[in-house]
């Protein structure tokens, strides 16, 4: 089928990038924290785990979406999270108004994680249909929006909090974002299978080790490749999420910012966790996919064993941008490092399973960190922890280099495709 007679992929990349800023919002949640404490009563261990349901539910979403959007296509179910996402707000408004915080997990948590994770998986299997010439960089960009949405959102709620209250700015958020994101859906639609930009053949040491074999989901994982995958997207957003989830208390405790200052760098890391899914994944086309995820968890034991004894806040925002970069370079990455192993075809509902690490990652990090806050009166003890963490799971990016020399090998022999 010629290109003429195909929508203009571009249009579909800014498409999912203008609906992963909105699904993005998720990483401006610690601007809520405090607000939510103060008018409520609630502790940061309560207020915190609001965060914790969605990133839970959010994990569920994409395996839903994934699989949903491999069946009927990502429109349908990229309009179907749009709702969901700004009900989700809509009912958290609520939740606020009545001092319901079973309201705001319901709200916030299970229909605005539902929401964002069906929204999420959709614009990253679809860009990495549209652009195998660029699958690193491209699905990088798409992903990069997400990482934005903080960015957008964070410096904008801070004030509205302050003038019109909780409440109002749940409620005005959710209304924007359901229109955004339903309308950027109307955009998505999947390539004829198999399909290459006229003239493209594989040419770099990355794009020629691509599997040539197309997985289902359940054959994916059935193999060992596919949970070391998991595991390493998993440990990643560990790190990187519990600093995320803590941001701006975190922030006003070790260096003495304001709340509109702590909400800056909250938008800062914004900056950073996008530039991060964007950057790391044009590295990763021509370094490899399995040397980049070595390189983000070298940098991070550095960072985080560091981080704790820091109380300048210039330096402070440097060491925590530096690992939001980190955190969004490990999403960045993984669509295509999925892609690569596992073909392009049911890469929507694969991609769907391993995002669930991301949901299970959720669990333990912000809650051990408000935890031991409150149980400690510092931080530090959990970044420490983390930092650990960090150090052993250099292993398994070494191991991910072995997969990707097999697969190289099998991307050698005649097409095969294993899918119905």
């Amino acid at each position: 089928m010629a290109d003429v007679r195909l929508p203009n992929r571009w249009l579909i990349a800014l498409a999912a990038v203008v609906m992963q800023v909105c699904l993005g919002s998720v990483y401006a949640w610690s601007v809520f924290t405090k607000p939510l404490m103060a008018g409520h009563s609630w502790t940061l261990t309560q207020v915190s785990a609001t965060f914790t349901v969605a990133m839970v539910f959010l994990g569920i979403g994409t395996v839903i979406g994934g699989w949903w959007q491999d069946w009927r296509g990502p429109r349908i179910v990229s309009t179907v999270a749009g709702a969901l996402y700004g009900s989700g707000f809509a009912i958290a408004a609520l939740g606020a108004r009545v001092d319901s915080l079973p309201i705001i997990y319901a709200g916030y948590g299970l229909l605005g994680g539902l929401g964002m994770g069906m929204g999420y998986i959709c614009p990253v299997a679809t860009i990495t249909k549209w652009f195998p010439d660029r699958r690193g960089l491209m699905t990088g960009a798409a992903v990069m929006g997400f990482g934005a949405g903080a960015l957008a959102m964070s410096p904008i709620a801070a004030r509205m909090i302050i003038a019109a209250g909780v409440s109002k700015t749940f409620l005005a958020f959710g209304v924007a974002y359901l229109v955004l994101v339903v309308a950027a859906a109307q955009f998505y639609i999947d390539p004829p299978h198999g399909w290459r930009p006229e003239g493209w053949e594989p040419s770099t040491a990355v794009s020629k080790t691509a599997s040539q074999i197309d997985f289902t989901a359940r054959e994916a994982m059935k193999t060992g490749r596919f949970w070391l995958l998991w595991l390493m997207l998993s440990l990643n957003t560990s790190a990187g999420i519990m600093i995320i989830s803590q941001a701006s208390p975190l922030a006003q405790q070790q260096t003495g910012a304001t709340v509109v200052e702590a909400s800056t760098i909250v938008g800062l890391l914004s900056i950073f966790n996008a530039i991060g899914r964007v950057f790391w994944a044009w590295v990763s086309d021509f370094l490899g996919r399995a040397e980049v995820y070595f390189a983000l968890f070298a940098i991070q034991v550095f960072l985080f064993f560091a981080l704790p004894g820091i109380h300048d806040r210039l330096l402070f925002t440097e060491v925590a941008c530096f690992i939001a970069l980190c955190y969004g370079g490990g999403f960045g990455v993984m669509p295509s490092f999925t892609a690569d192993l596992f073909g392009s075809k049911y890469v929507g509902g694969i991609y769907g399973w391993i995002l669930l690490g991301w949901g299970f990652a959720a669990i333990p990090s912000p809650l051990l960190i408000a935890h031991i806050r409150e149980t400690t009166g510092t931080y530090e003890y959990a970044i420490f922890v983390i930092g650990f963490v960090m150090l052993i799971s250099l292993a398994f990016p070494v191991l991910a280099r072995r997969v990707v020399k097999r697969t190289a090998w099998a991307a050698s022999l005649p097409t095969v495709e294993t899918g119905p």
